[in-house]
């Protein structure tokens, strides 16, 4: 069965295709088992360890045999922390009846995604776009209308929006700061979106997985809005923020009927996000802070050598990222010179001559763009972009 035709499956998951970022990981992985020196300037999560004290949580929690099921929608201790941290940081107002905790934040925009919208529906999506948006819009029977703000530099304001919205519009989803362009959203761009959604009887799902990493202006998130709308889902996840991709906790922000929707759904997927992890997350929201702007500063000073070593190379455009830890250079020249059709093929040329490992655009909706991390060591970052330099300049 390992070469099965299409026919065996089911359409909704030959519709599907990989997640390009989490090819990206098998790729790398598969080169290192066969000793090829990789430079990895994919990586989609933080190159720090989770901080000490988090750690210490979970490994608590399995020396107190804290391994049993928890309640399906996650630990009230928990949503309560969720609930907490958001107030603390923007001023909200959400209770632990409007908090779901789940495995992963992209379980939580799956999940919404699935409750929220039917066969037919339109849903509305920013390009660049998060890798895994276009396929989960699909797999609930949705259409995606993609909008195009690579024209813009990746700027979104409200007029866009509405210029695509349709009678069949169900849900717009926003990511900001953006993955991979690291655009930011204007907070009263961002309100304006959301009233105008609200008038139309439109759910905004935001994935705000990259908040805590914002390098320029304010930190906004649509749930500090006063009142707070009543057509907002906010997808929200510990991964990024305390270096923690591999627990595997993430959570849901919306309306108490929404979360019982996505926690009926969870019910019979998942059952509940792991104690153990859900432990370490309590004490990762409710403990010390300090880790978070130590990381976020860090994270700063390698964008900016990052984009410093970039803006000597030939052939590449950039737009400095505001948030994130990704640089999303524009290509076109690059692919017009080596008579290229897409970022695919450049980014496999790459990686073939110099080992050096990238995300192309086209899993983002630009297959002029190309997607470099500095989510790395130093050494790493400098011996990466050297060998990408040489390479533009052959």
């Amino acid at each position: 069965m390992a070469n099965a035709p299409l026919e065996v499956f089911s359409e909704r998951i030959n519709s599907m295709e990989i997640s390009s970022t989490s090819a990206m990981v098998n790729t790398a992985a598969q080169l290192k088992r066969q000793g090829v020196d990789i430079v990895d300037l994919a990586p989609g999560e933080p190159h720090f360890p989770t901080p000490l004290h988090i750690k210490d949580a979970g490994i608590h929690a399995i020396q107190n045999n804290f391994t049993k099921y928890t309640a399906v929608a996650g630990l009230a201790d928990l949503r309560e922390a969720i609930c907490d941290r958001h107030r603390q940081d923007f001023g909200s107002d959400y209770r632990w009846e409007e908090v779901i905790a789940s495995p992963g934040g992209k379980y939580a925009l799956f999940a919404a995604l699935q409750v929220l919208v039917s066969a037919g529906d339109e849903v509305v999506i920013p390009v660049p776009y998060w890798v895994s948006f276009k396929d989960m819009v699909r797999f609930a029977g949705g259409k995606c209308v993609f909008l195009d703000t690579a024209p813009s530099d990746f700027v979104l304001t409200a007029g866009m929006v509405e210029n695509v919205l349709t009678p069949k519009t169900r849900a717009i989803i926003l990511n900001y700061p953006n993955n991979p362009s690291g655009a930011l959203l204007d907070s009263n761009e961002l309100e304006k979106i959301v009233d105008m959604a609200a008038k139309r009887n439109i759910w905004v799902i935001l994935d705000e997985c990259y908040l805590y990493l914002t390098y320029a202006g304010d930190r906004v998130s649509a749930g500090q809005f006063k009142p707070r709308r009543p057509n907002i889902v906010i997808a929200g996840s510990v991964s990024k923020t305390y270096a923690m991709t591999g627990w595997r906790l993430g959570y849901a922000m919306a309306p108490a009927a929404v979360i019982a929707a996505i926690q009926k759904l969870q019910s019979q997927e998942i059952s509940c996000p792991s104690s153990i992890t859900q432990a370490a997350a309590l004490a990762a929201l409710s403990g010390p802070q300090d880790c978070v702007e130590e990381m976020r500063l860090e994270y700063l000073r390698m964008r900016d050598l990052a984009v410093a070593e970039l803006a000597t190379a030939p052939g590449i455009r950039i737009v400095l990222p505001g948030g994130g830890f990704f640089v999303f250079p524009e290509i076109s020249e690059q692919l017009l010179r080596r008579n290229m059709k897409t970022a695919r093929e450049f980014t496999a040329a790459l990686l073939q001559k110099t080992g050096v490992l990238t995300v192309s655009g086209e899993g983002f909706g630009l297959s002029n763009y190309m997607r470099i991390s500095f989510s790395v060591s130093e050494m790493q970052l400098h011996r990466g972009i050297n060998k990408l330099r040489e390479f533009l300049a052959a």
